[in-house]
């Protein structure tokens, strides 16, 4: 880590300084890239940055709302300094900073990790891959399957429209200041769902009802919803929702809108 930036705890900082753990980071990415624009968020010191421009040159952008970061990249990556950006970006228009699809990397600051996944899930239709560092704890949530307590509102909504791999572990050793947590690299891929053919406000509706009482069946849960008489319930209404995936919870939400 170099002596000119130093973390800042209320931007979440954690300066990754392993570099053979930021290489398959970047890889992860590269091996499924096409081409596409590739968008940093937070490159912090530039560990990831540096390999990043060695292989997309001006196909890249990095967003960090660290003006010492910025500062320290445009410095470093002189040749580089207009992809360098400070900018926010959970504020950022996408369809303007970006001309068409992108993907995302980055590090990401663990008070923010979940938004940044939404932000991308509201852009679906430009974002096509995800690789991030994320709190372990949320990389499992994200990646579970269904029948799993970890399983949870998150992973439903974002894998409806993404394939979500759960790569490796990395140990709070590799970082400075090091974590309280263990982190976790994920891997998100935009799957072929363009529309869930039902009402998608009412389906995240309710996958957080259903959650929100999980230890409920689905029966008692989604009266917060609608009210439906039970001889007209069928069998999903008998499982709690981690027993769901992600089609059954369409199914559910097409059977509360018919009703």
């Amino acid at each position: 880590m170099t002596q000119y930036v130093k973390a800042k705890k209320h931007l979440g900082q954690h300066f990754l300084k392993d570099e053979g753990i930021a290489q398959k980071i970047v890889d992860s990415l590269l091996e499924v890239n096409n081409n596409t624009m590739v968008v940093e968020v937070g490159p912090g010191t530039g560990v990831l940055t540096k390999y990043l421009f060695e292989a997309l040159n001006n196909n890249f952008l990095a967003l960090d709302i660290d003006r010492d970061s910025i500062a320290y990249l445009k410095e470093h990556y002189p040749r580089h300094a207009s992809r360098i950006l400070l900018a926010d970006f959970l504020e950022s228009d996408l369809t303007k900073l970006v001309q068409g699809k992108f993907n995302i990397i980055g590090n990401f600051p663990y008070n923010i990790s979940s938004q940044i996944l939404f932000k991308a899930l509201e852009h679906r239709d430009q974002v096509d891959c995800v690789v991030g560092m994320f709190q372990k704890e949320v990389a499992q949530r994200l990646a579970e399957k269904p029948g799993n307590k970890t399983y949870g509102i998150i992973s439903v909504l974002l894998q409806a429209f993404y394939n979500i791999e759960y790569l490796f572990t990395v140990n709070e050793n590799v970082f400075s200041p090091p974590p309280k947590v263990k982190s976790a690299v994920i891997r998100l891929r935009r799957n072929q769902v363009k529309d869930l053919g039902c009402n998608e406000e009412l389906f995240t509706k309710i996958v957080k009802a259903t959650f929100n009482q999980r230890r409920k069946t689905i029966r008692n849960s989604i009266r917060s919803v609608i009210n439906i008489p039970d001889e007209k319930l069928t069998d999903l209404f008998t499982k709690r929702p981690e027993q769901l995936n992600v089609q059954q919870f369409i199914e559910l939400t097409k059977f509360v809108e018919s009703h």
